[in-house]
């Protein structure tokens, strides 16, 4: 471990290929074997909109590394209500090492980082979840495809996502891009990805296909991943995305064109019935639970990083 820059993670990209892959390295790794660099330090976890993996696995992962993580809702520090997402962030870094927050607008970890950037705050800003980014997500995805295909295969097998792009979405397919695995999506008019979105996920090398298709997205790919079609904040849209997502679910039906291999992966909580089958989420090519038991390992492996570890360092 040396000096260096802060490293904030506010989107998979602020992790560049050789991060990504540290991250993912110190996450398999044996956790006996990572340095514990929150011995006796504190891990702000500042929530905005509720979590239930996203809580856990951070907690978790806080300890894991001799960590104290101090769970705090929106309302208690009122980010741009209460006081500016500056002077939230200058103050929680008065006591704690880690930073990691969940957020409405991606802005207020934009201004949290600047903050502590400008004052020399050598405290990194991790996003648990905005309305930009799910960083933490995407890497216990990936950490889910390495388990069950190896690492060394995935840049010849195709990950179809089906539904709206996201959040989910955009540090998913990010993610991909970084790690060299093709990805496409399928989502109806107006709710695809936007220019800017696909020009940034191939700036990073990334093989993207957009079509509004499910079956031509899904065919022969190895994984395939839907989410809710109504994430929180859009409850009034629930009716109307409910309509324009008709014929996107991920059923039976549509498995039938994936890989034989194929698995199926969601980022919870899933709507059985809406965005995928019940037979589905809990069919035999379901990879959702390890997936959702990785969020603990990839959050490990992702606050060691931001501390300083590398992957070499793992053991020492």
């Amino acid at each position: 471990m040396t000096d260096r820059p802060t490293r904030h993670v506010l989107d998979i990209d602020d992790l560049g290929p050789g991060g990504l892959a540290d991250v993912l390295a110190l996450a398999e790794a044996d956790p006996a074997a990572l340095p514990r660099v929150l011995e006796g330090r504190g891990v702000a976890l500042v929530f905005e909109k509720p979590s239930n993996r996203t809580r856990n696995s951070s907690e978790m992962a806080a300890v894991a590394l001799g960590g104290h993580p101090v769970y705090i809702q929106g309302h208690e520090v009122g980010i741009d209500v209460r006081e500016p997402a500056a002077d939230v962030a200058r103050t929680l870094a008065s006591y704690h090492s880690v930073l990691c927050a969940r957020v409405v607008d991606h802005g207020s970890l934009e201004r949290m980082r600047d903050a502590l950037d400008a004052a020399a705050v050598g405290v990194p800003v991790v996003n648990l979840l905005s309305d930009r980014a799910h960083p933490c997500q995407a890497l216990a995805d990936l950490l889910t495809l390495r388990q069950v295909f190896g690492a060394a295969s995935l840049g010849s097998r195709p990950v179809a996502y089906v539904g709206d792009a996201n959040n989910v979405w955009r540090s998913l397919a990010m993610a991909c891009s970084l790690a060299g695995i093709p990805t496409r999506i399928a989502a109806p008019p107006g709710f695809g990805p936007t220019p800017e979105d696909e020009a940034l996920v191939r700036s990073y090398g990334g093989d993207l296909t957009v079509t509004d298709d499910p079956r031509w997205a899904v065919a022969d790919a190895h994984a395939v991943y839907t989410d809710v079609w109504t994430s929180m904040g859009q409850e009034e849209e629930a009716a109307e995305r409910r309509r324009a997502f008709a014929g996107f679910q991920v059923d039976e039906t549509l498995l039938e064109v994936a890989a034989p291999d194929a698995v199926v992966l969601h980022c919870l909580p899933a709507h059985r019935g809406e965005e995928i089958s019940a037979d589905v989420v809990d069919g035999p090519q379901s990879a959702v639970w390890p997936q959702a038991a990785n969020r603990l390992h990839a959050m490990r492996g992702l606050l060691a990083w931001v501390c300083g570890v590398d992957a070499g360092d793992a053991g020492r």
